[in-house]
């Protein structure tokens, strides 16, 4: 049984001083033993969530990283910068990174590879617009972005992934994919794992599911066998919604048994 992983994704919110009064709140709700649950603050308070988190179960992630150890790149943080501060996760390839930032496949793929170098897992994520689904092109979309994302990686690497599945048209509009529909997006997803690196492998990877995930519907979506988690956005950012969330991934795992 995959451990399910409930990720906060906090995005560009939080001063200091929330993000702590957040944090404190996570920590005395969401330790659970049978889900793994992360907090991803904004860079300025990665170091000091990092200390804050020290002593409980719950993980810290970066939303970003950069594909060089170090060097002249103003503006940017490589993955041993993230691991000094504590992280033990970091997202790529996030929609918002794709859409508004002009992030491809390739940077993708070089993020990823730089990660793996270090003990940090990575969260690729993948998904398809509103045109897209419509145009029937979900499953095509979905392909490109795991053969060039993932490009170059041996079994082991792989099995060391997390894969996201956020539709675009999901993220931050209220609404969300389905049960049926994350399930087959989901099951498509690890058959095309399981193509490139072995079913073994492909059992073993976590796929997360993302987009307006709140305490509502999390647990109708984290009862499907291949939904493994969720990257969760706004419903994050207040530690009873996001509680909610890992409560759900809790009993769903339960009934799934």
């Amino acid at each position: 049984m995959r451990k399910p992983l409930i990720a906060g994704n906090w995005k560009c919110h939080t001063t200091l001083r929330e993000a702590a009064a957040l944090v404190e709140q996570v920590k005395r709700s969401c330790q659970l033993p049978t889900v793994e649950a992360a907090v991803f603050p904004p860079f300025p308070a990665l170091s000091s969530a990092g200390q804050w988190l020290d002593g409980s179960t719950i993980r810290l992630g970066a939303q970003d990283v950069f594909w060089e150890p170090q060097g002249a790149f103003t503006g940017e943080v490589s993955p041993r910068m993230l691991v000094d501060v504590g992280c033990r996760f970091v997202i790529i390839g996030h929609s918002e990174r794709r859409t508004l930032f002009g992030e491809t496949d390739e940077t993708v793929r070089r993020k990823l590879l730089a990660v793996l170098r270090e003990p940090l897992t990575p969260i690729v994520c993948i998904g398809e617009t509103l045109a897209e689904r419509d145009a029937n092109r979900t499953f095509d979309v979905i392909t490109r972005q795991l053969t060039d994302g993932l490009q170059g990686l041996a079994g082991e690497q792989a099995g060391q992934v997390i894969v996201a599945y956020e539709p675009l048209w999901a993220i931050g509009t209220g609404r969300n994919a389905t049960p049926e529909q994350a399930q087959e997006a989901h099951a498509f997803v690890r058959q095309r794992l399981a193509n490139a690196w072995g079913k073994e492998t492909a059992q073993a990877i976590r796929i997360l599911y993302g987009g307006s995930v709140n305490g509502t519907n999390a647990e109708s979506l984290l009862a499907q066998p291949d939904v493994d988690g969720a990257l969760v956005g706004g419903a994050s950012l207040k530690a009873e919604s996001f509680s909610a969330i890992v409560k759900a991934a809790a009993e769903a795992k339960t009934v799934r048994r």
